[in-house]
């Protein structure tokens, strides 16, 4: 079992953090790197092809690489949304 990947929902909490525009725009594409890759081992772990320049994440099998790749996704979305009700 991978322990920093226990969602308890019944112990969220919600933070409100400030960022510049840049700070944001950062975030977000680091963000975006960790979901491509986990998208990439997922793939990977379905197809067994690897993709030039990359490292696949340490995960059991396709599912559970997809299921962090949605979980990024899920972040980036919430994120991006706030970002436009304020613009």
């Amino acid at each position: 079992m991978y322990l920093a990947r226990c969602f308890c929902r019944d112990m969220e909490k919600i933070y409100r953090i400030t960022l510049s525009e840049l700070d944001l725009g950062q975030l977000l594409d680091g963000l975006e790197v960790r979901a491509e890759a986990w998208e990439n081992t997922a793939d990977y772990h379905r197809t067994g092809k690897m993709p030039v320049d990359f490292i696949v994440e340490e995960s059991r099998d396709a599912d559970e690489a997809a299921k962090i790749a949605t979980h990024y996704r899920s972040i980036i979305g919430k994120i991006r949304k706030q970002r436009d009700e304020q613009s």
